[in-house]
């Protein structure tokens, strides 16, 4: 595990008990799951790299727009599906067919994987990396080394 990625997971378990809220990623108060790897990466780096235009909870979905993807590709390092590692992000595709709209961090990898995410009506937690999880995950995500 890289000292990034540990620190990665230091912050966003300081965010678990934070409220659902679209589009909010304020600690405590209320994060969705890009608000959560916004905090995350403000918990390392200081300022966002780029200012988060409005969303709406389907991400582009109607227009099958890969949105979220490409934004994390841009702010990201994109790392291989293959073996996950504590701290990286993980990008899901929630339904066959459907634009990838939910993120995580790895917290734990095997034989207890988990990944902590913003989840609807749950808010910021620290859930188990299942199976049924796993098969969703599309695209594998590295936060770029902390700036001194």
């Amino acid at each position: 595990m890289s000292a990034t990625g540990a620190a990665a997971v230091v912050i966003a378990r300081r965010w678990i008990g934070t409220p659902y809220l679209h589009q909010a990623s304020c600690l405590g108060a209320g994060a969705d799951c890009l608000g959560l790897i916004r905090g995350v990466w403000r918990g390392l780096n200081g300022c966002e790299p780029a200012d988060v235009p409005a969303y709406t909870p389907d991400w582009s979905e109607p227009q099958r727009d890969e949105r979220l993807w490409r934004a994390a590709a841009a702010h990201l390092n994109t790392a291989p599906l293959g073996d996950l590692a504590p701290g990286d992000v993980v990008l899901f595709r929630m339904r066959d067919g459907s634009v990838a709209k939910h993120l995580g961090i790895v917290g734990r990898v095997a034989p207890d994987a988990t990944f902590i995410h913003a989840y609807t009506g749950h808010g910021v937690v620290e859930s188990p990396l299942s199976l049924p999880w796993r098969r969703r995950i599309v695209a594998r995500f590295e936060f770029p080394d902390r700036r001194p």
